[in-house]
């Protein structure tokens, strides 16, 4: 087993503007709604919850949007990140594929969530705001933004899924010590709190629940915004460094993919490795697939309804054209906490719908037994979340042994799980379970979902 391992971009090469892959879309992806009104919402209607920066970002059709100085010196911390030959985990599998792998565990926090926490608070400390309230599934995203807020000077307020809080109490830890406070959800802080515990005493939370307790304190709060760590046009925005650096990293390789791969919860990991590369495909200049994976416990891309519906449970948000599985929906606590939302990015849906990208669903063990492989070839335990596009990895791999294909396949390694191990126990312990969603409740979850 010979040959490069990682390909590295000195700090010079670090890109200077974010992609916005509508720009080069066959159509503009429906608006978001007004649930009084049904009319497009508008800046103002946005207002209470983002600085004016972030708002332009979310509705701009520019190409390109420069990345700040003060951003660029922040990201200088720990981008650009590696870019990954898994010689290893190859020779593990007998494959022919060559695997790359993208991967952001270099960050301060572990994972690719920091690539837009720190423009947003950048952003909203720059406009003279003092507080930032924030929903976190699995804690990657609740650490990312009380890291940002320390380093702007801001107050930061998180509450995270009780499945969640529960399962890594590490990370409610990391948050505490960057300076946050944190809350599990629901919480009796608020009255969307409030109003789920007293059906549901017992609730083990959801992100959609998260939302609509961060979103309800941000809205009561003049000196406060509320910042948002997956779904949103300008969250998806600033994760572009991810792929743009890749790109440039194949090239230093020599080589392109046939087959991307990433995880799907909210979509941002997925799509900060994928627009450019569509980019590139619509351009003619490569033609990868493109495949997102998601938990078979929480399948929005693959079987739930694409149709307007809040992003949070409270219906606090404006309507949001994406796959969902209904805002009222609770999957069950998977592991992978961070790919427990009852939506899908609406920039997502609306690529997925045009045929730009397709999706599968991998229930939990396979994908922890991927991340067990994973780690001892390659030497980094993945979090739970990104063991789902590893899964899909080997699968292919395994496919390619048997074709004697040489494809080339890309992931994006999101984070790794030092703070996820009680998973990783329950799975080598013969603990962990499938969580599939039944048909009947599918049904249940989607009767209150719109058609259209």
């Amino acid at each position: 087993m010979t040959g490069r391992t990682k390909y590295l971009l000195d700090e010079a090469d670090l890109p200077t503007r974010w992609y916005n892959v509508v720009a080069d879309l066959p159509e503009p992806p429906p608006p978001p709604l007004h649930p009084g009104t049904g009319e497009p919402v508008g800046p103002a209607d946005l207002a209470p919850l983002f600085p004016e920066a972030l708002i332009a970002q979310e509705v701009t059709a520019d190409r390109y949007v420069d990345i700040p100085e003060e951003v660029l010196d922040v990201y200088r911390l720990w981008r650009p990140s590696p870019l990954y030959r898994a010689r290893r985990l190859e020779k593990a599998l007998g494959t022919p594929a060559r695997i790359y792998y993208k991967y952001e565990g270099v960050s301060p926090v572990g994972s690719h969530k920091p690539n837009t926490a720190v423009p947003q608070a950048f952003y909203n400390a720059a406009e003279g705001v003092r507080r930032l309230t924030t929903e976190t599934g699995a804690g990657q995203w609740g650490s990312a933004l009380a890291f940002a807020s320390a380093t702007f000077g801001l107050e930061c307020e998180v509450w995270q899924v009780r499945a969640s809080y529960d399962q890594k109490p590490y990370r409610k830890i990391m948050m505490e010590t960057f300076g946050a406070k944190v809350h599990p959800s629901p919480s009796e802080l608020t009255a969307a709190g409030r109003a789920v515990l007293a059906e549901h005493p017992d609730s083990t939370g959801s992100l959609g629940i998260a939302i609509s307790e961060a979103v309800e304190q941000a809205a009561a709060d003049p000196n406060a915004r509320y910042a948002l760590g997956s779904v949103l046009n300008h969250v998806l925005l600033h994760q572009t460094v991810i792929g743009e650096e890749a790109l440039r990293q194949f090239e230093l390789a020599q080589d392109k993919p046939d087959l991307l791969i990433g995880c799907t919860g909210g979509g941002s990991n997925f799509g900060g490795l994928a627009f450019p590369f569509l980019r590139e495909k619509l351009a003619g200049r490569m033609n990868p697939d493109i495949v997102a994976v998601e938990p078979a416990a929480c399948p929005s891309l693959t079987r739930g309804r694409y149709t307007y519906d809040f992003g949070d449970t409270a219906g606090l948000t404006p309507l949001l054209k994406m796959h969902t599985l209904g805002h009222d929906f609770i999957p069950d606590p998977i592991h992978a906490g961070g790919l427990r939302y009852h939506g899908m990015s609406p920039l997502l849906s609306h690529i997925y719908e045009l045929g730009l990208i397709s999706a599968v669903a991998i229930p939990q063990q396979e994908c922890f037994a991927a991340g067990v492989r994973f780690a001892r070839s390659e030497g980094i335990i993945p979090a739970p979340e990104p063991t789902h596009a590893l899964a899909v990895c080997v699968r292919e791999a395994l496919r390619c042994k048997e074709t004697g294909e040489e494809k080339v396949i890309l992931t994006a390694l999101c984070g790794h799980a030092h703070l996820d191990l009680p998973a990783y126990a329950a799975h080598l312990s013969g603990q962990m379970v499938d969580n599939d969603l039944s048909e009947s409740a599918l049904a249940e979850a989607l009767a209150s979902v719109p058609a259209t």
